[in-house]
């Protein structure tokens, strides 16, 4: 009986709870593995500085099933735990299975643009969009733009429209390629990242709002003094969290010819932007470097 006692002593204390150095050491190891796993599946294209910002939403379920070896055709090793089967198709799956079947916008390694054209932390003005231009050769990662030699669609004529009045010596630019905006710190960020050619907003509801949502919040929390430029119901309601103390907000009806004349014309936003930017001690934007 007293060697039964005495074995029975001897497996509780093997049984005993973990320590808290342990369970500290657990809890390292696993974010270290899910660090690995999100830089594995960082898509092309990714900008390095966003990437070292944002690169924990790559190992999140609802991004993570192909992810970026969808666009780069192979497939990463699998992770059950991270894809419950109970789970709709992943952003990057979906992507990757919808270029499979169909003509989307914009090309895989332009997905991303917007990363590659400044330091996430000099970013000074952010203009939201909704998602990509879905005519051939249009979208090319950042919103209201287009590559040279596409023609300027509408509302990008309307946005020139506006600054030729609020700009001093603004003339148009014979192209629509917004890159010497994005290289002075101004983020041309659609609230959905591809779209299906021809479909306007079939890419919706598929997980890029909950990931352009993390960019927002991320710069929201980060950075001071940001000038948001809010044009139209859908980029309001997308940018209804920015802090108005901590950051600056310009809201008016969106450049489209459906609604241009109930108020974006003479709303002036590129020169109180201006403004804002000098009032907290940066640098404004040339608006005419195009």
């Amino acid at each position: 009986a007293a060697k039964r006692a005495k074995a029975a002593g001897d497996e509780a204390g093997k049984a005993s709870p973990l320590s808290p150095e342990q369970l500290e050491r657990i809890r390292k190891n696993k974010e270290a593995a899910l660090q690995r796993l999100a830089e594995r599946n960082v898509p092309p294209g990714f900008g390095e500085s966003w990437r070292r910002q944002l690169a924990g939403e790559f190992s999140k379920p609802y991004f993570v099933e192909v992810s970026a070896a969808g666009l780069r055709g192979r497939r990463p090793p699998a992770v059950p735990w991270l894809n419950p089967p109970s789970l709709p198709p992943q952003l990057m799956a979906f992507v990757a299975e919808e270029r499979k079947r169909y003509t989307v916008y914009p090309p895989p390694d332009q997905v991303f643009t917007w990363t590659q054209m400044c330091d996430i932390r000099d970013v000074k003005v952010v203009i939201l969009g909704q998602d990509p231009y879905h005519g051939p050769n249009q979208a090319h990662g950042l919103c209201f733009s287009v590559q040279k030699p596409v023609p300027p669609p509408p509302s990008l004529e309307n946005i020139y429209k506006e600054l030729s009045t609020d700009i001093e010596d603004f003339t148009h630019p014979g192209h629509g390629d917004l890159t010497g905006w994005a290289k002075q710190g101004v983020l041309l960020l659609n609230a959905v990242l591809t779209v299906r050619a021809h479909q306007a907003t079939s890419h919706k509801e598929r997980g890029w709002e909950q990931f352009t949502d993390v960019v927002v919040s991320w710069l929201n929390k980060n950075l001071h003094g940001v000038v948001f430029m809010l044009w139209g119901a859908y980029a309001q309601k997308k940018g209804s969290s920015i802090d108005r103390k901590r950051h600056h907000v310009l809201q008016t009806v969106h450049p489209s010819p459906l609604s241009v004349n109930r108020g974006f014309f003479g709303c002036r936003h590129f020169s109180k932007t201006n403004e804002l930017l000098k009032k907290s001690g940066k640098k404004p934007i040339d608006w005419r470097a195009l």
